[in-house]
């Protein structure tokens, strides 16, 4: 009788753990199609007047989020890429959206919860550099997580080896309106900083405007997120922050619990060979 009492609540626990687990997931939102969504990673976003491209949709139980990099909201110089030094634009910032019938709002920002923490290890200071901007509600509707022209992204965890495809989409105001210009096709030219950060080379390069721009492997996964503007090894290569990094130092450090937005669009793949 106490072996079949002990397994009776054996199994209700495990019942009950399950439930816990179920309830505690977050399942995606119901996304506009992406032939009529009005945001979508690309999109450009200003911030106190910056202009910058964002990244990749988020979302968790109760809200729609669209990425953009940490110093999108910077109050230093274009020189101070240090994320635990540097000062920011308070949370709570509101930030334009283009698409966007209200602004959206600043909720996380890698750097000020870097620079609170006391954060000192010099990769992550130097290359974590994501932020969250929480859509309004009444914007949710319009929302669509894939990437313009290559489709996706099509999970987490992306990776690139030296030589490797990268492919991403930037939308800089310094490129008048030609939209051809936007999709970047390219190589990893090294892995710096600890795997922190990826060098990067695309035709065409990111240049200023493109910062936050999202980057996939040649398999359509989240690779990082456009955040600087290099001269070397080669001229006009940029450095993208490794997404899967940024994330787990964001869950690591906040409250958060986030989900990367797969593309309802299929993925294209790279279209030119190495």
């Amino acid at each position: 009788m106490r072996r079949i009492i002990r397994t009776a609540v054996i199994v209700a626990a495990a019942v009950a753990c399950t439930l816990a687990l179920a309830a505690g997931a977050s399942a995606a939102p119901t996304w506009a199609p992406a032939s009529s969504a009005t945001i979508h990673p690309g999109v450009q976003t200003l911030t106190n007047g910056g202009q910058c491209t964002s990244n990749f949709v988020f979302y968790d139980a109760t809200n729609v989020y669209l990425g953009q990099a940490a110093h999108c909201s910077s109050q230093g110089g274009q020189t101070d890429t240090d994320g635990c030094s540097t000062t920011s634009l308070p949370i709570g910032t509101p930030v334009d959206i283009d698409g966007a019938s209200t602004p959206g709002t600043l909720v996380y920002n890698s750097w000020i919860t870097m620079h609170d923490d006391g954060e000192t290890d010099a990769n992550t200071c130097a290359f974590n550099d994501l932020a969250l901007v929480k859509i309004d509600p009444a914007d949710v509707s319009k929302v669509n997580p894939s990437i313009p022209f290559w489709g996706g992204p099509t999970g987490t965890g992306g990776t690139a080896a030296t030589g490797s495809k990268v492919l991403s989409y930037g939308n800089s105001e310094l490129r008048l309106g030609i939209t051809q210009l936007s999709p970047k096709e390219g190589y990893e030219v090294s892995e710096d900083g600890g795997g922190w950060s990826h060098q990067v080379a695309t035709v065409t390069p990111g240049i200023p405007g493109d910062s936050g721009s999202a980057f996939m492997d040649k398999q359509g996964r989240a690779l990082g997120i456009l955040s600087t503007l290099a001269l070397a090894p080669i001229p006009a290569s940029n450095g993208v922050g490794d997404i899967t990094k940024e994330l787990q130092y964001l869950a690591a450090h906040t409250s958060f619990s986030v989900t990367l937005a797969n593309g309802t669009e299929p993925f294209r793949g790279p279209l030119l060979p190495v």
